[in-house]
């Protein structure tokens, strides 16, 4: 009996077939006359000059190992159809952009990742952040929140509020957003594990300053998949997690149509070791499994697809950064419209919040890290990103410093306003490698779609320990041709000098877990215990019961002040505890 080709095999046959097409965009005739000029220039001009001036013998290829040509011309994208593989701005496959003018319409969102100590001193360093221009917020939570464990457990200790903010209960998230007018800003949460909890959070602090569930606007990370693939931050085992989430969208569907309850996240495979083209495939991978998901919870898919959004991590690898984002949003657009049928253009749409790489900066001579974080900043712009985190010149050693923080988001300000790059949409379309290079990454992320599904999906492939292994493997690569000189980093195994410490950095105090366990402590003696009980008590049936949705029995808990550790706890009583398997 004959096998029944998948939707990915069959979509990368057609991918191939594609780029060996007769000329379109290019006359034929042309192509041939350059194809035999090119000739003739590689035997008159090329090989006489490499005798007397020879390159040098290392690898020319990008950061995920593609080949690269010394130069481009049309004979390597002479199988362009521009209406079928560009297209208009805003318009199908929007590999030009999904809005039809791009920043002149609106600029990115300047989103700053923000976070660290006590409540008290995120709220002053957003507000801060909101009146040096910025246009978004985004909040950083410490190790504790990240597993949902409280800030007097035994594990919270010496991590309060260290690489971001502590909040064990709602008591913290009133603090963070006082003054802060939540019907007029847009706030990006990253968190994944408790990421229902916070939601309820937020949406009760919305509640508290006369603000409908409706009208609140931002993101929550909410991708537990990329938790098990690279970060590690996970509370219950994947299947948990998948119903709460399932629970998530379809609670905001109907209740918070503006915010985006899942930021698919590729930064964290990036920074794990992954490549370009593992962060891409991965991360899609992912977005494709929460389709299914949301799908399988009944939800039509123009309902919720809207709401999907992505978080992308940008390195120094200029011209594969801004091909990779060209070709996530062909990829998603092509694939939503053709294999899960998506009618509204805004289902077809890849919105994505893009952060500067912080696996690229150095301890070592960290001023260089400010040009490091512009090329990442401007290869995002150029790319069309909706959202921008430009990372601050002292990230390698600490959290930012206030002057660190203004350098950096200075840094998007001036790309926005001095260099042009926000006047023209998708300014690099048409260059030949480009092109060339957005269609070589589209190839390989579909080879990746096939291998994944031949191991049962994402979730399959996750517990086998294929993606995983896949980065760890890229990463010991990457730091083999670190160590042997093939990859340069100035300052690290070139140009390196012996320096003192060159820079002042943020310190937390160490009081702020005695200050945040007394204000638990005094919170647990004050709030109402019987109705805690009872709220933990039906939170505990919601769990329990997998056709109920736990995200109204959670917003109450949250609104009686059960801490996000209590919450938390309900679930690893009645779901269990996840260990990854081994891979090595």
């Amino acid at each position: 009996m004959r096998r029944v080709e998948s939707y990915w095999r069959l979509k990368l046959r057609e991918i191939r077939r594609l780029r060996t097409d007769s000329p379109v965009v290019f006359n034929a005739r042309a192509i041939q006359k350059i194809r035999r000029s090119l000739s003739s220039w590689n035997r008159r001009t090329l090989r006489p000059w490499l005798q007397k001036s020879p390159e040098s013998p290392r690898s020319y290829e990008t950061s995920s190992s593609i080949p690269l040509k010394r130069f481009y011309t049309p004979v390597d994208v002479a199988y362009l159809d521009y209406e079928r593989d560009l297209g208009y701005p805003g318009a199908f496959p929007f590999t030009n952009g999904i809005y039809p003018n791009m920043y002149r319409g609106k600029l990115w969102t300047m989103r700053m990742f923000s976070g660290f100590g006590m409540p008290e001193d995120t709220n002053r360093r957003l507000k801060y952040l909101l009146e040096q221009g910025e246009t978004g917020l985004s909040i950083a939570f410490d190790m504790p929140t990240l597993y949902g464990y409280d800030c007097d457990h035994t594990k919270a200790h010496g991590e309060v509020g260290k690489c971001g903010v502590n909040v064990s209960s709602l008591k913290d998230m009133e603090i963070i957003f006082d003054g802060i007018p939540l019907d007029r800003v847009s706030t990006s949460m990253t968190i994944n594990a408790p990421a229902a909890v916070l939601t309820c959070m937020y949406a009760a602090v919305g509640e508290k300053q006369n603000v409908p569930k409706r009208k609140l606007r931002g993101t929550v990370q909410t991708d537990i998949l990329k938790e098990y693939i690279a970060q590690k931050e996970w509370a219950y085992p994947p299947e948990a997690h998948l119903r709460i989430i399932r629970d998530m969208m379809v609670y905001c569907t109907r209740y918070m149509p503006n915010w985006n309850y899942i930021s698919i996240s590729g930064y964290h495979i990036r920074e794990a070791g992954a490549n370009a083209v593992q962060e891409l495939a991965f991360t899609l991978a992912d977005g494709f499994a929460y389709v299914d998901l949301g799908i399988e919870a009944g939800l039509k898919i123009d309902e919720f697809a809207p709401r999907l959004s992505f978080f992308f991590n940008c390195t120094m690898d200029f011209f594969e950064e801004i091909a990779k984002f060209r070709a996530a949003r062909r990829i998603w657009a092509r694939v939503m419209k053709e294999k899960y049928r998506a009618k509204d253009p805004r289902s077809l749409w890849l919105r994505f919040h893009t952060q500067t790489s912080g696996a690229s900066l150095t301890w070592q001579q960290p001023m260089n890290n400010i040009i490091r974080t512009t090329i990442g900043a401007l290869a995002a712009v150029l790319g069309g990103t909706q959202s921008l985190h430009t990372n601050s010149y002292d990230e390698a050693w600490a959290l930012p410093t206030e002057q660190a923080v203004m350098v950096a988001l200075r840094t998007q300000q001036i790309i926005a306003e001095e260099t042009g790059a926000a006047d023209i949409t998708d300014p690099l379309a048409g260059s030949y490698l480009i092109e060339w290079l957005t269609d070589e990454m589209e190839e390989r992320v579909y080879r990746y779609f096939d291998q994944i599904e031949s191991l049962g999906g994402v979730l399959e492939a996750i517990r086998a320990g294929y993606l995983q292994r896949e980065i760890v493997e890229n990463a010991y690569r990457d730091q083999l041709k670190l160590e042997n000189g093939e990859h340069v980093m100035v300052g690290v195994n070139k140009h390196a000098i012996h320096e003192e410490p060159p820079i002042d950095t943020l310190k937390v105090n160490p009081a702020v877990q005695d200050k945040q366990i007394e204000r638990l402590e005094r919170l647990r003696r004050e709030r109402d215990h019987p109705k805690v009980k009872t709220a933990l008590s039906a939170l505990k049936t919601a769990f329990k019961d997998s056709r109920a949705n736990c995200m109204y029995p959670m917003l109450k808990a949250v609104k009686a002040y059960c801490t996000l550790g209590e919450i938390v706890d309900v679930g690893r009583e009645v779901f269990g505890e996840w260990r990854e398997p081994s891979l090595l």
